[in-house]
């Protein structure tokens, strides 16, 4: 149950979501629903909050509206390098949020509230896989 190579740094090396990691990898955004009481979550989650759910994978498109964003310019050690980086809130069009990167191609001066965005599968040095947002 590996999870040792998402993101910039990975803070827990085992997890029941490791098929998340291997989506990534193969270029995909996956999600996990309840069939239960049918909750989407992105990022894919185990359990859900009804307690009751069996958890089943879906892929999402990766297509976003753009909710919020924030220039960071001052961040933990290990993404010290990056600064400055926007992080951005988006909801996809199947419903879940998520938090991600914009491309450091957008510049703070295109970005709109509202805009479409893709949520992309990228590889990182060694390796590791991570997502970001880009502008479609």
């Amino acid at each position: 149950m590996s999870f040792g190579k998402f993101g910039k740094v990975s803070y827990v090396s085992e997890t029941k979501l490791q098929e998340f990691e291997k989506a990534l990898e193969a270029g995909r955004i996956m999600g996990t629903k309840c069939k239960t009481c049918g909750k989407l979550y992105f990022p894919p989650r185990a359990d859900c909050t009804c307690m009751k759910g069996d958890i089943e994978w879906v892929e999402l498109k990766g297509n976003c509206r753009l909710l919020t964003y924030s220039t960071i310019y001052f961040a933990p050690a290990s993404f010290r390098y990056e600064v400055p980086y926007i992080l951005a809130v988006a909801q996809f069009e199947e419903g879940p949020t998520v938090l991600a990167p914009l491309n450091k191609d957008l510049k703070e001066d295109e970005i709109e509230i509202g805009m479409s965005l893709r949520l992309i599968p990228m590889e990182l040095a060694g390796g590791r896989v991570i997502y970001e947002l880009r502008k479609i």
